[in-house]
C-alpha cells in the first residue's frame, strides 16, 4: 500500500517479488484435480488440442475503466502440464507493473479485484484473421455503427498495436432493414501476423513473420464478412444492453467467425453527449508525420524518442511520447504524456484505448514517426481534423471551446450544416442541426480517391508508370471504376447515415478545370484555362459529351447510397446551371442514369449561384424541388469580382445591396412556388448579421461551416 507507482524501478521490484511468489503457490488438490478432468473433457480424447489461456477480473472493464491487456492471454497452449503454469502466469498478471500502477491510478483496492483464468479452445485465425470491434464509433461516440477492425493471423497483434489493421464501418440500421450496411473501408498495412511457434508453452506458443506482399494489399475479410460480425455484435450488445468491445477470430480451416471476447466500451459510452468540446489549430506548420487520430484534441510538448521500456523513465510530464508501439506494460508513463505517437496501432489498439481513457491524444500507425521526429524537437500533436492525425512542427497556438448543447433555443428557421469531409460527420453530427445543406463530392474526390475519374475509366490506355500509381491505390476493390465508385458511395453513405433522417444535400462534382488537373492522370484530360472560376465547371461539365461517362458514375454512387443503402434521406443537387436548357439537359441526364426526379422520394435542388439564377429563378424552379443560394459565387459575379485575386478581395462581401437583391429575388420566387430554399455560401458563417438578415426574409434554412454553429445560432436567438 505504501509503494510509490511513479518509481518505475520500485514498482517492477515489488511487482516482480508478488509475481514470483503467485506462481511458486501450487494449486490446491482439489482445483487440480478438476482442471485436468476439464481439460480432459475439452481434448476429447485430442492429445495435440490447442487451446487459448485468457483472464477475466471482477474489475476488469468496469464501465468507466477499460483495463485494456491489463492481464496476460496465452494463446496456442498444449497439454494439462502447459495450460497449468499459463493458469498460474494468468493469476500473477493480477500484480503486473501496469496493473498495478493502473488500479492505484484509478483508486481501486488491490484485495478487491477478483481474477479468472478461461480455456478456449484455439481458433486457427493464424491461417485465418482476426481483430477486434466495438458497437460504437470509438472516436466521435456516435452509436449508429459498428467499427470493425481486422488483419491476418492471431488477434494480438491488432489488440497490442503492432500491426495497422484493415478498419470497416457497418450501418446498424441497415443491417436491421437488410440493406447493403458497410458504410466504409480503410485498407490498413497488416506488415506482420502472429502465427503459432514450436513450442506449446507459455511465451513460447508464438512467433510473428512478415505478410505476403499480394496479402497487405488486399482486405483481409469480405464484405459479407463484415457484415455477419456487425450483426453477432449488434446482439452481443443488445443482450448486455450497452455498447461493447468485443474480439473475433476466423478459423482458417473452417471458414468459420468465432466471438472469443466480450466486454464494456468504457470510454466513449460514459461521455455526456450534451457537451460539446471542440479543439481548433490557430496557426500551421510543417507537418512531420501523419497517422489515424484517437481523440479529437490537441497535445504539444518536447518529442521523447523511446526505443524500449527499460527508457520509460525518460519520459518527463508534458513530453510527447514516440515509439513503435506500446503495449501495456508503458501504462505507467502513458498518463504523464501531453500526447503519444506510435509507428504501429489502429484505433483499437491498447494504446488507442488507454489514450482515450487518459484524454490524450495520440496518433497511431505513422509507420516512421521514430525516423522523421526529433529527440527533445518541440511539436503539435492534432487529432482535431478527422480521421488522420497530425504532428506539426514546433508549439503551435490552438484554442478550447466547451458548450453545453443539451437545450439550443428554437429557430424561425433551420441551421444546418456543410460537411466536406465524411471522417468528421460521426463528431459534426452531435452539434445543434436539422441535416446537411451542403455535401461537396469534390471534397471526397480530392480526399478519398485522388485520381481523374477518366484515368480510371481509360485505365488501359495509361502510361505504365501512371498505371503503377493508380494499382497501388485502388488496390482492394474489384477495379478502377469499381474503385471510385465505392467511394464516392463511402463518402456519400458516411455523411447520409451519420444525419439521418435528416435531409442531406450532396452536391455533384464542382471542380474546376484546374482543380481537375490536379488529381492523379488529370492532366491530360482537361484543358488549359484562363479564367477557370468562369469556365468549363458545372453542368456544362456534365452535359458535354466528353465527360458524360465521369458524370455516369457519381450517379451509379448515389443511386446506390439511396438505394441499395436505404440512405434515402440524400438528395441531389446541381451547381453551375447557367441556362434553363441546361436544366432540362441535366435533369434528362439523371434520369438516364435512374436519378428520376420524384422516384423512390429524390429531390432535386438547384444552386442559384449566378445573377441569372435570381433573376429568372421560376424558369429554373420548372426543373427543381428547390434553391440552395451559394453566396460565393452569387457575390463574385454580382459584383464582377474574381474571389481567388487579392487584388480585390477587399470589396467581396455577401451583404451588398445588390448581392442582397439578388438574394431576395431568389428567395421570393421559391417562397411564391412553396418550394425550399436555403443557403450554403460561406457568408452566414462569417457574418451574423447576415445570417439574421437571411433569417427575416423568410429563408428556409441557412447552412453554416461546424465552427460558426453554436455561435451563430446563439446569436440569433437572442436576436429573435
Amino acid at each position: 500500500d505504501s509503494l510509490d507507482v511513479e518509481d518505475v524501478n520500485q514498482l517492477a521490484k515489488v511487482g516482480a517479488e508478488i509475481r514470483e511468489a503467485v506462481v511458486a503457490t501450487p494449486f490446491p488438490e482439489a482445483l487440480d484435480r478438476a482442471m485436468e478432468q476439464a481439460f480432459s473433457e475439452l481434448q476429447q480424447g485430442n492429445a495435440q488440442l490447442s487451446v487459448a489461456v485468457r483472464s477475466s477480473a471482477t474489475a476488469e472493464d468496469l464501465p468507466d475503466a477499460s483495463f485494456a491487456g491489463q492481464q496476460e492471454t496465452f494463446l496456442n497452449i498444449k497439454g494439462i502440464d502447459n495450460v497449468k503454469v499459463a493458469v498460474k502466469e494468468v493469476f500473477a498478471s493480477l500484480f503486473n507493473d501496469r496493473a498495478i500502477a493502473y488500479r492505484v491510478h484509478k483508486g481501486f483496492d488491490h484485495e478487491g479485484v477478483a481474477l479468472s483464468a478461461g480455456i478456449q479452445r484455439m481458433v486457427r485465425s493464424e491461417t485465418g484473421s482476426a481483430g477486434v470491434m466495438f458497437t460504437i464509433d470509438t472516436e466521435s461516440g456516435f452509436d449508429g455503427v459498428v467499427f470493425v477492425t481486422g488483419s491476418y493471423g492471431l488477434g494480438e497483434t491488432v489488440v497490442q498495436g503492432s500491426v495497422n489493421p484493415d478498419e470497416f464501418y457497418v450501418s446498424k440500421r441497415a443491417l436491421a432493414a437488410g440493406q447493403a450496411p458497410v458504410l466504409r473501408r480503410n485498407r490498413g498495412s497488416k506488415a506482420i501476423k502472429m502465427i503459432y511457434g514450436e513450442q506449446a508453452s507459455a511465451g513460447l506458443s508464438v512467433t510473428t513473420v512478415d505478410v505476403d506482399a499480394a496479402d497487405r494489399l488486399r482486405f483481409s475479410i469480405s464484405d459479407e464478412e463484415v457484415v455477419e460480425l456487425a450483426r453477432q455484435a449488434v446482439i452481443i450488445e443488445q443482450h448486455y444492453g450497452r455498447s461493447m468491445d468485443i474480439e473475433w477470430a476466423k478459423d482458417g480451416d473452417d471458414g468459420k467467425l468465432y466471438i472469443v471476447q466480450a466486454r464494456p466500451e468504457t470510454v466513449k459510452s460514459q461521455q455526456s453527449s450534451n457537451t460539446i468540446e471542440r479543439y481548433l489549430l490557430k496557426e500551421r506548420a510543417d507537418v512531420l508525420c501523419e497517422g489515424r487520430s484517437i481523440g479529437q484534441r490537441i497535445g504539444q510538448g518536447r518529442a521523447r524518442l523511446v526505443s524500449d521500456i527499460a527508457e520509460m523513465d525518460q519520459v518527463q510530464p508534458g513530453d510527447v511520447l514516440v515509439t513503435d508501439m506500446t503495449d501495456p506494460d508503458w501504462e505507467p508513463v502513458m498518463k504523464r504524456a501531453a500526447a503519444i505517437v506510435t509507428n504501429r496501432g489502429g484505433r483499437t489498439c491498447h494504446a488507442a484505448i488507454i489514450a482515450r481513457e487518459l484524454g490524450i491524444p495520440a496518433v497511431v500507425g505513422c509507420v516512421d514517426a521514430t525516423q522523421r521526429l526529433e529527440d527533445g524537437h518541440p511539436v503539435t500533436v492534432s487529432c482535431a481534423e478527422g480521421d488522420t492525425g497530425f504532428i506539426y512542427d514546433g508549439a503551435l497556438d490552438f484554442s478550447i471551446a466547451r458548450s453545453d448543447v443539451g437545450n439550443m433555443p428554437e429557430l424561425p428557421f433551420k441551421i444546418m450544416l456543410n460537411v466536406g469531409n465524411p471522417d468528421r460527420a460521426f463528431t459534426f453530427q452531435a452539434l445543434p442541426n436539422e441535416g446537411v445543406g451542403l455535401a461537396r463530392l469534390e471534397f471526397i474526390i480530392n480526399r478519398m480517391i485522388g485520381i481523374h475519374p477518366k484515368a480510371l475509366l481509360n485505365f488501359d490506355a495509361q502510361s505504365d508508370e501512371l498505371k503503377a500509381t493508380i494499382e497501388k491505390r485502388i488496390a482492394g476493390y474489384a477495379g478502377p471504376v469499381d474503385f471510385y465508385i465505392e467511394k464516392l458511395v463511402e463518402g456519400i453513405a458516411t455523411i447520409g447515415e451519420a444525419f439521418a433522417p435528416k435531409r442531406v444535400i450532396v452536391r455533384m462534382s464542382d471542380f474546376k478545370s484546374n482543380e481537375y488537373a490536379h488529381l492523379i492522370g488529370g492532366s491530360n484530360y482537361e484543358p488549359d484555362e484562363e479564367n477557370p472560376m468562369i469556365g468549363f465547371r458545372g453542368a456544362s461539365r456534365y452535359i458535354k459529351p466528353d465527360f458524360q461517362d465521369c458524370f455516369a458514375l457519381e450517379c451509379r454512387a448515389l443511386k446506390k447510397v439511396r438505394e441499395e443503402m436505404g440512405i434515402s434521406n440524400v438528395e441531389v443537387m446541381i451547381p453551375f446551371v447557367r441556362t434553363p436548357e441546361e436544366a432540362r439537359q441535366v435533369i434528362e441526364l439523371l434520369a438516364e442514369h435512374g436519378m428520376v426526379r420524384g422516384e423512390h422520394g429524390l429531390k432535386l435542388i438547384m444552386m442559384c449561384e449566378l445573377p441569372a439564377n435570381a433573376l429568372i429563378a421560376d424558369q429554373f424552379l420548372q426543373y427543381f424541388d428547390g434553391f440552395s443560394i451559394g453566396s460565393n459565387d452569387l457575390t463574385q459575379l454580382a459584383l464582377g469580382l474574381d474571389r481567388d485575386s487579392g487584388l480585390v478581395a477587399h470589396l467581396f462581401d455577401e451583404r451588398n445591396d445588390a448581392v442582397k437583391a439578388l438574394l431576395s429575388s431568389a428567395i421570393s420566387a421559391c417562397k411564391a412556388q412553396g418550394k425550399y430554399v436555403g443557403i450554403c455560401g460561406q457568408g452566414p458563417s462569417d457574418h451574423p448579421d447576415f445570417a439574421r438578415w437571411l433569417m427575416e426574409q423568410g429563408i428556409d434554412s441557412v447552412s453554416l461551416n461546424p465552427d460558426s454553429v453554436l455561435d451563430t445560432w446563439l446569436f440569433l436567438a437572442s436576436d429573435s
